[in-house]
């Protein structure tokens, strides 16, 4: 119980406010790489750095999707400088980045503070002058809103505003043009305009009467240096159609909007108060962790998707079946669980049935996403009861079994062994998908081991499902395949160093260690004896373990390269070959905790510190895509990934499991 108590603490202290003061905001070697992420949980977002200076193509203040156009999102607002004008000096308070390493404005050296509990917070200081920015994304709208409050100021203030506009693809580059439309239209307290024909007019408006100045310009050479580290242009020039301004007395608040609709300049106050009102706080690792998880929503009219990642990843089927419970039902949102599951069931029997689907979740055809799907419904099931999950998804699940049993996949072949084979020589056909001059970097084929440690699991749960409801036969047959498969499964995988081969082709295995033989530990129903799950769990402790989840590739195995850098060829010889996944980091967790109960409760607190860290780190209060694999373990890739941020919430929620 001491120990549990400590734990618990651990894992649930109160971190108090995201704050950064003011020696970390105004030093850019420690501020320009921590990013903040915002979301409506229909596409769009706002995405920059804590001083708001953007240095991917992918930030921006409001991105959304069109999909009118195509299936990417779209940067219309760029980026809104703020000028204080007092006694006729003006206080530029933006950044931007110019070629070398020139900045301009040099807002940033006004900063005092920034902070994030419902909202993210900048304090700047301009001798007398304390303005207070806030910034808040509108749920289902494609519409962002910033407060500002002037808490300080010993004489007559103007606040003005300049928007930078994009009107491109985040895939894309804006530069000077003479297409570009440089009308405008005055609305209520504020202007609309379009840059191009078939994107949707921009609003921009602000809650008190301001003055807009016509003074359309561009600004040339911006630099995007994280697009440069990966290899890609990273210059390009922004519109700014002129500027707002808007007198502001000490104590008084100024809201901004920019959407794509007109707002009630009257209600902007109330909207955003609104937004921030039914905000959770940010003050445990959980809770931030809670509302990273929500950013991954995705609400198309009556469709639920879970995105892969911000800011480039689309809803990908593996990734929403790994991230769907502990996005869900983990934090105990079942009725969240249901509304994606219902849309991911239409995609399965789409496929399954070889009709086109209208559903936007991408690579269903991968072999192994069935049985990801089915050890999601087993979540639930486990969350509920088996009778409930019957009731809801018993005919999807025998579907899917028999779907595969019978041979109907296009690369999933149930072999006499009872196992299933895979070709992966020529196209990726797991989570490591990376490809090289268009071949697999790992050509993973024949025999996958989590494939098949996957079909077990599979094939054990829907037995035991189909006794619960009454088939009895189909629970019979699929309980002597599983039998097969056990036999099949140590006899193919298992070598005489008691760890598993991450493939095998005909008879040639791949000797590498890789991570993927812990799910054989990890899920529900092991074809492992306890013996052999402890010397796999031991292998991986050992050479694959690192303080941000488990590596792709072991330091001895050939080919290791920890280091995710470089332009894309390098990084794509990199991706699964030594860089830490948090996601398998919460498998490994679990199977740990599987073997050794309640004496490994202290052991997962300390993985689990790894992750407190990066609440301040990277994109604040997420989790990257993946880490570098050696020290000192640098966030790369994504700036915000659903697995990593779901199985890390799914094993805080299976710790509460040992609470007795």
């Amino acid at each position: 119980m001491l120990l549990l108590g400590h734990l618990t603490f651990i894992i649930y202290k109160a971190m108090g406010y995201i704050r950064f003061d003011k020696t970390l905001m105004t030093n850019l070697e420690e501020s320009l790489p921590r990013e903040i992420l915002r979301t409506n949980r229909s596409g769009a977002y706002h995405c920059s750095t804590i001083i708001d200076c953007n240095t991917r193509k992918y930030h921006g203040l409001l991105v959304i999707p069109i999909p009118e156009m195509d299936d990417e999102n779209h940067v219309l607002l760029s980026t809104l400088d703020e000028t204080v004008i007092q006694h006729g000096a003006e206080f530029n308070l933006g950044v931007h980045k110019y070629s070398g390493a020139n900045f301009s404005p040099q807002g940033h050296k006004y900063i005092r503070e920034f902070q994030w509990e419902r909202v993210p917070t900048t304090i700047y200081r301009v001798g007398g002058v304390i303005l207070k920015k806030e910034k808040a994304f509108v749920h289902h709208e494609n519409r962002i809103l910033i407060r500002y409050t002037l808490l300080e100021a010993h004489s007559a203030t103007t606040l003005r505003l300049r928007p930078f506009l994009a009107f491109r693809s985040v895939r894309q580059f804006t530069h000077e043009n003479w297409q570009v439309n440089k009308e405008y239209q005055v609305v209520d307290n504020g202007i609309k305009t379009c840059m191009y024909p078939g994107y949707p007019e921009l609003y921009m408006q602000t809650n008190k009467k301001s003055e807009f100045v016509y003074n359309p310009d561009w600004y040339r050479g911006m630099e995007y240096p994280k697009e440069q580290e990966r290899g890609y242009h990273f210059n390009e020039d922004l519109y700014v159609p002129g500027y707002f301004e808007v007198p502001i007395k000490k104590g008084e608040t100024i809201v901004f909007s920019a959407g794509v609709s007109e707002a009630s300049s009257r209600k902007l106050k109330q909207m955003f108060e609104h937004e921030y009102e039914i905000r959770p706080p940010r003050d445990t690792f959980k809770n931030s962790l809670l509302i990273a998880g929500h950013q991954f929503h995705n609400l198309q009219g009556d469709r639920h998707y879970i995105l892969a990642g911000y800011p480039w990843f689309k809803c990908r089927a593996r990734d929403m079946f790994i991230s769907l419970p502990g996005l869900t039902l983990a934090v105990d949102e079942m009725n969240e669980f249901q509304s994606a599951m219902k849309t991911a069931a239409e995609a399965i029997n789409d496929f399954i049935n070889e009709r086109p689907s209208e559903c936007k979740i991408y690579e269903m055809e991968h072999p192994d996403v069935l049985l990801w799907a089915v050890w999601t419904l087993q979540q639930y099931a486990k969350k509920t009861s088996l009778k409930q999950c019957w009731d809801e998804y018993g005919t999807l699940l025998q579907d899917i079994i028999e779907y595969i049993r019978r041979g109907k996949h296009d690369n999933l072949f149930l072999h006499d062994n009872a196992l299933l084979y895979t070709n992966g020589k020529d196209k990726a056909v797991t989570w490591m998908n990376s490809t090289a001059h268009g071949r697999p970097v790992v050509p993973r084929t024949g025999y996958v081991v989590e494939i098949n440690a996957l079909w077990y699991n599979a094939l054990r749960f829907v037995s035991e499902l189909c006794h619960v409801g009454g088939n009895e036969d189909m629970s019979e047959t699929l309980n002597d395949l599983a039998q097969r498969c056990q036999l099949s499964f140590v006899g193919k995988f298992l070598n005489e160093h008691g760890w598993l081969y991450d493939f095998v082709d005909g008879d040639t295995p791949d000797w590498s260690v890789r991570p993927n033989m812990i799910f054989a530990v990890a899920l529900e129903y092991s074809p492992l004896d306890r013996k052999q799950q402890k010397s796999v769990l031991d292998i991986v402790t050992k050479e694959l373990l690192t303080p941000k989840g488990l590596r792709s590739l072991s330091p001895k195995s050939f080919g290791y390269n920890p280091n995710y850098v470089g332009p894309q060829v390098e990084r794509d010889y990199a991706y699964h070959q030594g860089t830490a996944w948090p996601w398998l980091g919460g498998f490994y967790m679990e199977a740990y905790l599987r073997i050794h109960k309640m004496s490994g409760l202290s052991f997962v607190e300390r993985q689990l510190i790894g992750f407190e860290d990066e609440m301040t780190s990277h994109c604040i209060g997420s989790i990257p895509e993946l880490f570098d694999g050696n020290p000192p373990f640098r966030g790369r890739g994504a700036v915000a990934f659903a697995m990593n941020v779901a199985e890390i919430l799914r094993i805080l929620d299976v710790l509460k499991e040992y609470d007795i």
